[in-house]
């Protein structure tokens, strides 16, 4: 997601102030409905967040938010998950974190944002086209092989994973940036089958306390489910043709993204990520990522909890950033994705980890935040 932020102050923060403050906005990648909710509920997330900083003096980092809608490239890496058909509610699973240094002592400030480390750099692995095609039928046959119990009405999808994501840190004095990641944090997420309730506990990206944050989307009449805002009744109702699921993706993701193979391969990759998704809607989506054009195999990548595997990945022409799809190399289940920095852009240097997740469990339970296995809450 776009990294133009603006600055969080001490007093109260206005509708009006924050229009002032946001660029002006260009053509909305979503319906205006969606967008207002989404910014109603940043909007509660940042008047929370000066709460609980207000105290901190100045010489402190000064946390600094994105504006909506985006104007510039989509940076992968930090996504803004949107779930179910309940796409009024967010869940803040990837926006880019930006910290700015202002004020007396700025430029003695040296060490990471809070709760980030330095980003790790690896040796970049090129990718192929060779093997594509075997690998992603591999792939896709493990996907309709794992078939997980099918949920009922009043039960909940569980997607339990491990997480890390970009934080940017600037000296406004001096311009330089440098990037860091969040220390590695779960992140648990229940979502209804219909889409229209859920919850999230994060709080290791800020995004949540320990108890967690309502997903649950109350309109009367709530806005129709898509590719980009999925539900699993929605899941089930799409074709399973692999050339008949990209073409309409490619369709419902027009004019969104850095051009429409990216925002294709980006969609896909949300999708499979924090699903329970039929099986074979599954193993169709993989075949459909094999038709996009610059889609290759990269023979080791590793997840965000150290476990290596093959990857399907592509390479963003706009941002550099390469978005790695993470498998077993013997099972080829999913077990997570990475994003590299794969040339030098926006003071990232080429070989940097942006992101990093690892899918630990997904399961069906009876309850909202029910833990599998025990009928315990979080």
């Amino acid at each position: 997601m776009n990294r133009t932020p603006w600055q969080r102050r001490r007093e109260p923060l206005d509708h009006a102030e924050l229009v002032g403050l946001l660029p002006p906005p260009g053509d909305p990648v979503l319906p205006r409905d969606r967008l207002t909710s989404l910014e109603e509920h940043l909007m509660n997330e940042i008047q929370q967040a000066q709460s609980r900083n207000a105290a901190k003096p100045q010489s402190q980092p000064v946390i600094m938010f994105p504006a909506l809608p985006p104007e510039r490239p989509r940076r992968a890496g930090r996504r803004l998950a949107l779930i179910g058909s309940a796409v009024a509610v967010a869940v803040l699973a990837g926006v880019v974190g930006v910290v700015q240094f202002t004020g007396q002592g700025a430029a003695d400030v040296a060490g990471p944002p809070e709760g980030a480390v330095p980003a790790s750099v690896v040796h970049v692995v090129q990718g192929t086209k060779e093997g594509l095609s075997s690998t992603v039928d591999r792939i896709s046959g493990a996907a309709e092989r794992e078939k997980l119990p099918a949920p009922r009405p009043g039960q909940f999808l569980y997607i339990r994973s491990q997480v890390s994501w970009l934080e940017t840190s600037e000296n406004a004095d001096t311009g330089e940036s440098r990037a860091y990641v969040q220390k590695l944090h779960p992140r648990q997420v229940w979502l209804s089958p219909d889409g229209r309730r859920g919850w999230l506990i994060e709080p290791g990206n800020g995004t949540t306390s320990q108890d967690g944050l309502t997903l649950d989307d109350n309109r009367q009449e709530p806005a129709g489910p898509g590719v980009g805002a999925p539900s699993h009744d929605y899941l089930k109702t799409l074709t399973t043709d692999p050339d008949e699921l990209l073409k309409k993706i490619y369709e419902e993701t027009e004019g969104q993204g850095n051009g429409p193979d990216q925002q294709a391969f980006t969609t896909i990759g949300d999708l499979v990520r924090e699903q329970v998704m039929p099986a074979e809607l599954a193993s169709a989506l993989y075949r459909a990522a094999a038709k996009i054009p610059g889609v290759v195999v990269v023979d080791d990548s590793v997840d965000a909890v150290g476990r290596h595997g093959i990857a399907i990945a592509r390479t963003d022409e706009t941002s550099g950033d390469r978005t790695e799809w993470i498998f077993d190399p013997k099972t080829f289940s999913y077990l997570g994705e990475r994003t590299v920095q794969m040339r030098d852009a926006e003071g990232i240097k080429a070989g940097t980890v942006i992101g990093h997740t690892a899918i630990t469990e997904r399961a069906v339970v009876d309850s909202m935040k029910e833990i599998p296995g025990d009928r315990s809450e979080a």
